[in-house]
Order: structure tokens, then C-alpha cells, then sequence
């Protein structure tokens, strides 16, 4: 389980002000990913996160529920290499660089 991948995804629908960065957060976390999460001028909600490709799949998957309160439309995500640069998962301001 030492193989580690990245995921970048934008998560479309009705996915800000229903707390959906804390939910991703919380998931990342437990399942044991680093990484960010952010909201986007565009409604859509941005994350990345690195760890092990099954684990990455759940998170996906839990990206397609969303919180309560929360209408996913469309999870649109891509895999690369991991950068291994991150030390936790946090939550960024809009407007933020990327890493």
C-alpha cells in the first residue's frame, strides 16, 4: 500500500454553504489523505488529494453523495503522480494558488 497517486477534482452542483469543504476535509482525513480543499468563484468546489489509489476511490465516492444538504452534479477528477509536498489536509481560502 506504499503506491500513492494524486487526485485533482472540481465538484459541481450545489456544493457551497453547505459545508461540503469540512465534509471532504473529515473524510480526507479519516481515510488517511493529504491535501486541500477550496471553494471557486465558479460555484464549483476544487480539491486535491494524495494517498493510496483505493483510498482515493472511496473519497470519490463520497464526493458523489456529498453532505447533507448538499446536490452533487458532476465530480469531474483526474489522477496523477503524487507531489508527496502535502503534511495534512486543509481547507483554503477562495482565490488560493494551488500548491
Amino acid at each position: 500500500m506504499n503506491e500513492r497517486e494524486r487526485l485533482e477534482a472540481r465538484v459541481r452542483g450545489e456544493v457551497q454553504g453547505v459545508g461540503f469543504r469540512w465534509f471532504v476535509r473529515r473524510n480526507a482525513t479519516r481515510l488517511g489523505l493529504t491535501g486541500w480543499v477550496a471553494n471557486e468563484g465558479d460555484g464549483s468546489v476544487r480539491l486535491v488529494a494524495e494517498g493510496p489509489p483505493s483510498r482515493l476511490d472511496d473519497l470519490v465516492r463520497l464526493l458523489r453523495q456529498g453532505p447533507a444538504g448538499a446536490s452533487v452534479l458532476a465530480v469531474d477528477e483526474s489522477r496523477l503522480p503524487a507531489s508527496g509536498s502535502f503534511g495534512g489536509f486543509e481547507i483554503r481560502s477562495r482565490g488560493h494558488a494551488g500548491d
